[in-house]
Parts: structure tokens; C-alpha cells; sequence
């Protein structure tokens, strides 16, 4: 089995029996997003907390 299958099917184990569809969805996307910020930060793709900052402000403007 693929590492992908095997890490989803090990997040869709580890959920109640109880949980919905979206539930199950949500946490599989919750996941993925973390996976992806690992991966960006491992590439330097990253952004300081000062550029942050500003990019936040100029939103608010």
C-alpha cells in the first residue's frame, strides 16, 4: 500500500466510531495542510513574522 493510503487509513482508524463523514474529511485535510507547511518549511518557503505583520496590515487598510 502507498504511504499516502496508509497514512489516511490510519487517520480514518483512529477516528471514533461515531464520526461523521465531514468529520473524517476535516481530519484528513487537517493532515494534509500540516503536511504541506512541513514540507514548505523545509524548502525555505517561508515567510518572518515582520512580513507577516505588514502583509496583515495592508489587508486591513
Amino acid at each position: 500500500m502507498s504511504r499516502t493510503k496508509e497514512l489516511m487509513t490510519r487517520i480514518i482508524q483512529e477516528q471514533p466510531e461515531d464520526a461523521s463523514y465531514e468529520e473524517i474529511v476535516r481530519e484528513l485535510a487537517f493532515e494534509r495542510m500540516i503536511e504541506r507547511g512541513l514540507e514548505d518549511s523545509r524548502n525555505g518557503r517561508v515567510v518572518s513574522n515582520e512580513e507577516m505583520g505588514q502583509r496583515i496590515r495592508s489587508w486591513q487598510e
